[in-house]
Formats: structure tokens, sequence, C-alpha cells
């Protein structure tokens, strides 16, 4: 999942990454990093934990320069390792350069092994450095070039943002399964920025460009922006960014996510309609879902479920068992609103269905009459290889079972998710705009090298 930041040209360009990265938290929380450019010289900040963890006063005066990336990991690839935190540096012929991805490269294995065959000496785990790599054996003599050819070479996901001597570099892959959007500085038009979503452009006072398209290599320097592309394949961009990962408040690839969501929730409404005195949601995911699933069924929408936000990584559990600790300590029932009453509880999607099972229970416990569990998305029965840490085939719930069959297993009174054909018209997708359904079809836009189980030796750092 991870988030992405550049800023090009401005005298607090660390400051402003920071700011970014914050708006960007909920893509990743393991770890966060920034790199600044000063005359060529890198300077780097890069921590486990959150953004405001992370970064001090001191710290971020102590990264110069006008140009910056930043980068929150969600690790997928590689392990949740000091070592694996981005954005990764490496010295380059031609200058320092540090990078930042957000995405999976699926061939990065086999990439790996050839790379170590021919003396390649990796200093992390992550199938990011698999790019470093590819540019340091690059025969290419400009560094632009160099990145085109490795990223001709890689196959699978990547929103990516580089910074060099000469300037800020992003690039997203040809089908552009993850989000990258450009933006400049309403205040001064000569500063540009990049994300993975609009969200970081707002707490900055930047305005939307327009995305990165698929298969785009874009330079930002003093000479403004140039653009070249790889050969387009055809546009998958990740449904699962609008259903789940994206913020409610962002714009990706055009299209507003509230709407988009408020719409699935609403389609979810016109398919499987209820009697019921309440729409509840799984906050904060299942909210908008159910504001346009109550807005269609005219039933009332109410907040019966409350989420703790200042949960930390890390908690003691009590040694005397408390029911369903883990989900209480993110949620509560609002037994005053859910006593007797007939309950539709919207969420955005069912992995495994374990925390589903504890919430429809301790609804029940808190006096709810029914319970209508109703799914904003399709069932996930196939597992993400671009970028999204889902677990495997067999773990997935809906992958062996059926509706009534989870209906039995969550406790509930009845599961309906929405259709994929529900799902298409309410994400507008037409036959020029296919998103990437994988998790919801099975079918895959590229084939994925499956690993060879060698062992790898870990090093952990602390």
């Amino acid at each position: 999942m991870c988030g992405v930041f550049g800023i090009f040209n401005h005298p607090e360009a660390a400051n402003l990454s920071y700011l970014g990265l914050h708006a960007l938290q909920h893509r990743g929380q393991e770890s966060a990093g920034v790199v600044s450019s000063e005359e060529g010289t890198l300077h780097a900040v890069r921590k486990m934990g959150l953004v405001a963890d992370v970064f001090s006063v001191d710290q971020l005066r102590g990264l110069p320069g006008t140009s910056a990336v930043g980068h929150v990991r969600y690790s997928t690839a590689g392990g949740s390792l000091p070592k694996n935190i981005q954005p990764l540096t490496a010295e380059l012929r031609g200058g320092a350069v540090a990078l930042a991805h957000n995405g999976n490269l699926v061939n990065a294995e086999v990439l790996r092994a050839e790379l170590e065959e021919e003396g390649a000496i990796f200093s992390s785990n992550s199938d990011t450095e698999v790019i470093l790599q590819l540019m340091a054996r690059g025969r290419e003599p400009a560094l632009i070039d160099r990145l085109v050819a490795a990223l001709a070479r890689v196959e699978g996901a990547y929103s990516l943002v580089m910074l060099s001597a000469d300037g800020l570099i992003a690039a997203r892959d040809p089908h552009g399964f993850r989000p990258l959007v450009l933006g400049r500085l309403r205040r001064d038009h000569s500063c540009y920025v990049v994300a993975s979503e609009t969200c970081a452009f707002d707490l900055i006072d930047a305005e939307r460009v327009r995305d990165v398209h698929p298969g785009e290599i874009l330079r930002i320097d003093a000479n403004g922006l140039h653009s070249e592309h790889l050969p387009r394949s055809r546009w998958r961009f990740c449904v699962f960014e609008h259903v789940y990962f994206a913020r409610p408040d962002s714009v990706l690839d055009g299209r507003a996510v509230y709407e988009l969501r408020a719409a699935m929730g609403e389609a979810l409404a016109r398919e499987a309609p209820v009697d019921a005195d309440l729409v509840v949601p799984v906050p904060d995911s299942g909210v908008v879902p159910a504001l346009g699933y109550a807005r269609r069924s005219g039933i009332p929408f109410e907040m019966g479920l409350i989420r703790n936000h200042y949960v930390g990584r890390t908690f003691i559990e009590p040694q005397s068992s408390i029911r369903h600790f883990g989900v209480k300590l993110k949620l509560n029932p609002v037994p005053g609103l859910l006593a007797g009453k007939r309950v539709i509880v919207v969420d955005d999607s069912i992995v495994r269905g374990t925390t589903s099972r504890k919430i429809v229970k301790m609804i029940r416990a808190a006096g709810a009459k029914e319970i209508h569990l109703r799914i904003a998305s399709p069932p996930v029965i196939s597992p993400c290889y671009y970028g999204i840490d889902t677990p495997t085939r067999a773990e997935l719930l809906a992958s062996s079972h059926t509706q009534a069959e989870i209906a039995r297993y969550l406790t509930a009174d009845s599961v309906v998710y929405l259709s994929r054909e529900g799902l298409a018209r309410a994400a507008q997708a037409s036959v020029d705009y296919p998103y990437c359904t994988a998790c919801f079809t099975g079918d895959y836009p590229i084939r994925f090298t499956p690993p060879t189980g060698r062992r790898q030796l870990r090093l952990v750092e602390f």
C-alpha cells in the first residue's frame, strides 16, 4: 500500500514533505522517511514508527535543500525491518539518488537472483532495491535513461518518486495499478509536488494538476516538466483503492473517492434491501458506503459503533480474559442505539472474517435483535500480488464458503456482498477504463512469478 511524496523547488521542502506524509499516514504506519537534496548531497531521516513520532523540529532542520522525497511504509515485499525503510538511497555513476516506491514487483525475486549471480550485494530485502541495482548496472550515460532501462525489465506495480542532483522524477507502471498525482503550490507555480493521493496536497495548499499517466516517466527540473512513456498496457487501476485504501477526501485518476464509495453503498441498497431500523457503519472505511445505503433505502443512519482513534501499534492485554479484547480496543458499540433493533451493518470488505465475526457478536451482545451484514464490494477470493498484503487463498473466507455459510460463521442473520456488476456501475467502469479486480475474480493482469522458497538469512537490526 505505502505512500510516496516528492517536492521540487521549495525552500522548506523537508517541512512540506513531513506534512505530505502526515496526510498519507493511512497508507502505511510501520516506518517513515524523508530524503532531501542540497547541491547534490542527500540528507536522510528514516525510522520505524509513525510520521509524528519519527520527525522532530531539529531533525527537519537537518534536511536542507529545495527538493525532497518521502515515504510511509506498509510492508508487503520485504519484512518490517529498519533496513527496508524508504526512501532507499544509493551512490550511482553520475551521483546519489533516493527512491521511494509504492507497489510490488512480481518478478523481483527472479531479477534479484540474476543480479546476485552477477555479484550484486543487496542491503535490504525490499523489491524496490532491485530497481536501484538494475540502474547501477546500466550502461546508458544519462541517469534517466538507466531508470527507463531498469523499469523496462521489472514487472508489476510501481508508483515511485526519485530524487537526484538534477531534480525530481516520478514514474508509474504501464498498467497504472497504484495511484500517483502531480500538483503544484497555489502560491508558487514553480514548485511541483507528486504524491500517492491528493489529500497530501490539501494540507500544503497545493492544487492537483493531473495524474501521472500509466507508463509515464515524468522529470521535473529547473527547465520545467519533461515526459516520456514506456510502452502502454491496458489500464488496470486497483479498484480496492476506491473500496478501502484511499482517503475518502482524495481524487484518484480523476474520480472522487467519496462519491464512488457512496455510489457503492447505494448500489448495495438496491441489490440487497432488508427491513431494518438502523444502518450502522463499521468505522472508518464503512462510513461513506453506509451513508449511501441509508440515503437509498431511507433507513436512518446511526453511528452505532464508536472507534477509538488513539490506539497505538502495541498494547498490554490484561491477563484475565476480556471477550473480543482486540476489537474492543478499536471499536465499541452504543447499547442505547442498538438494543432491540434490527441493524444493517455496512463494511467495505471481508478478508479472513475473524474481525467481522467479533464485531457481529459484539453488536449482538449490545442487544441487537437482528444483524444483517452488507458488504460494499464483491467477495475477496484471491490474494493480491501488486502491493496489498492479503492472505493466501486458503485464508480468504469467501474463497471457499458461500454467502449462507459465511453468515453462519459470522453469526449474522444475513450477509450480502455488492455484485461485480453493481461495483462496475457504481464506479462507472467502461471498456476503455477497466479496473484491476483480481482480488474479486482471480484474473491477474500480470502473471505472478512464485517465490522459489530458497532460505534467506534475515538481518534483524535494533
